[in-house]
């Protein structure tokens, strides 16, 4: 509107639909729960949301322990529910061992013993020499799980070192007879028994796992999405964690040591496109004087380790992001972090660590989501509702005041219209959103513009009432009905102010369209209403007093001029005293 492009009102989500998540403060140290810490949570939370591409959230909070975030449709709505609240806690953590999780160990093949053919072997030439199977597996299992082959070539492999041996002892004692070994009557011997999860996980443990943490590093199971997304952990002792993201298909428990860089210390963060190496999408980190220091200290002493101990994990939320390898100190505060994101992950990411972690921790006690179709349903019921008010006012103005009304309905007509632009051009500007609060705000309003016509319009009369001619009574009639007017619509807008003040929510919606109408109103009786009327007080339809004026003598009960008989008056006593 005006050139903004601002030419509808921007509806709230009770209206247009969106989501309204309740945001629950909980802290150990009931202290901690206070106004200052309150308001960084809110400004935390609205920049991150209104950072994921939802424009125009409204962050409040509510009382003394609780935040209302309203998500209006449009944009990522469920990554941004998904993000609010969480409480961005950063660190980085050396790594003290790794191990896969969740691994389901290969079944049993069940094979025989002579050839691993599945049939009973048969007795080999006189010359024959020790196959294959009495020499090469064993010890090809041995070097590569030395060389920290992983769990997902072993299951592809398709043997275990058991069965390997298994094999082997049998095929000398063929070859030294020259004769058909017993095991060739057919009979198969025992099924290899396959190592379990637990043991292909405890043999595929790369580093130490400190003592107190070896009974939780054994029991953690990553597989299962609930402890994934459950863990715990102060930053100053030394943790078990999982990985967020499968590898070779299974997920990988990490023991950590203490914090050593928090993410406090990180002052700026941004997504970018890995072009040198084709990686992806990373996180680059910018940290501040305290963590570019802690930060290259540490990294040097991670690249002087041997694997995994040179790996620095990157912990968020207690959850582990990544954790690359170090390979020389990194000075100057300068980071990146890679982990296969995709380009919403590391924006994601990005914008957590750049709005900081929040001061408390919050609980999501309640999510309300309100779908167009319902929010279309109640503007309509708000708009048929402002409808019937305003007709109602239009008839007994036309009824009781006649040609007066049309004076109180043009200036409606001029207030709903001062009214719609300056909402349009609020909801650009400052983000005012029209709720239905804010549309019953509206709808009083209809009744206090109609008030103060209905002031003056009487003051007026009552002038006529008196004897005055129109034009000498809508003058006389103005300071009176002013006085009244101003003090009338002072107290609404005090009342508007004070509730705006006091509430929160859709309450303030309501509170605003109050105070903004009653506004409004002294500007139209001022620079709208007082004007027309001293223009048709000049008309012969109203100076004349026609009957459908509204302002017919008659009809009101007015009393004979005072004019003549003052003259009367003044004559007798003239006469008297010359007398």
């Amino acid at each position: 509107m005006f050139g903004t492009g601002n030419t509808k009102p921007r509806l709230g989500i009770d209206l247009a639909g969106g989501t309204s998540i309740t945001l629950t403060a909980k802290s150990t140290d009931p202290k901690a729960i206070n106004k200052s810490s309150m308001d960084i949570a809110t400004g935390i939370i609205e920049r991150r949301v209104n950072g994921m591409g939802v424009s125009e959230a409204e962050v409040q909070t509510q009382g003394d322990n609780t935040i209302i975030v309203n998500i209006p449709k449009g944009g990522d709505r469920q990554n941004a529910a998904d993000q609010v609240g969480t409480t961005a806690k950063l660190f980085f953590r050396p790594v003290l061992a790794v191990a896969p999780s969740g691994v389901t160990a290969p079944a049993p093949t069940g094979s025989p013993s002579a050839g691993a053919t599945g049939t009973p072997a048969a007795a080999p030439s006189a010359g024959a020499t020790p196959s294959a199977a009495a020499t090469g597996t064993p010890s090809a299992t041995a070097s590569a799980t030395k060389q920290g082959r992983t769990v997902g070539e072993a299951l592809a492999a398709g043997s275990s070192p058991s069965a390997a041996a298994t094999g082997a002892s049998a095929a000398p004692s063929a070859a030294a007879t020259g004769s058909a070994a017993p095991a060739a009557t057919g009979t198969p011997s025992a099924p290899a028994t396959p190592p379990s999860a637990a043991d292909l996980s405890a043999a595929m443990t790369q580093g130490t796992v400190p003592p107190e943490l070896s009974a939780a590093f054994a029991a953690l199971d990553c597989s299962k999405p609930e402890v994934r997304a459950a863990q715990t952990g102060a930053d100053d002792k030394a943790v078990v964690a999982c990985s967020q993201k499968a590898e070779n298909g299974y997920y990988e428990k990490l023991a950590l040591g203490p914090a050593a860089v928090k993410g406090a210390d990180v002052s700026k963060a941004q997504p970018s496109l890995d072009t040198q190496t084709g990686s992806g999408w990373q996180v680059q980190l910018q940290f501040n004087g305290t963590g570019t220091d802690a930060f290259a200290k540490v990294t040097g002493q991670l690249a002087t380790q041997t694997p995994p101990n040179n790996q620095f994990a990157i912990v968020l939320d207690n959850q582990v992001v990544s954790h690359p390898q170090v390979n020389g100190p990194i000075p100057g505060g300068s980071a990146v972090i890679t982990g296969r994101f995709t380009q919403a992950e590391a924006q994601d990411l990005s914008n957590v660590l750049s709005y900081g972690a929040l001061p408390l921790e919050f609980t999501k006690s309640d999510i309300t989501t309100v779908s167009p179709a319902l929010g279309s349903d109640q503007l309509k019921a708000g708009l048929v509702a402002g409808a019937i008010g305003m007709l109602l006012v239009v008839a007994y103005s036309l009824v009781y005041y006649r040609g007066l009304g049309l004076v109180s309905i043009a200036g409606l007509i001029v207030s709903a219209i001062m009214t719609y632009s300056i909402m349009s051009l609020l909801g650009g500007g400052i983000g005012f959103a029209l709720n239905l609060p804010a549309v019953c705000g509206a709808i009083v309003a209809i009744g206090i513009t109609a008030d103060s016509f209905i002031v003056y319009f009487e003051r007026i009369r009552d002038e006529v009432r008196e004897g005055a001619p129109l034009r000498p009574a809508v003058q006389r009639a103005w300071p009176r009905a002013r006085r009244t007017i101003l003090v009338s619509d002072f107290v609404s807008f005090l009342c508007a102010a004070v509730l705006y003040v006091v509430s929160v929510g859709k309450v303030q919606g309501f509170a605003f369209t109050l105070g903004l109408t009653t506004a409004l109103d002294v500007v139209v009786i001022f620079l709208f209403t007082k004007p027309l009327i001293t223009l048709l007080a000049r008309r012969k339809f109203f100076l004349d007093g026609h009957p459908w004026s509204g302002l017919d003598p008659k009809r009101l009960g007015a009393r004979p001029p005072l004019r003549s008989s003052r003259r009367r008056s003044s004559s007798s006593s003239a006469a008297v005293k010359e007398a």
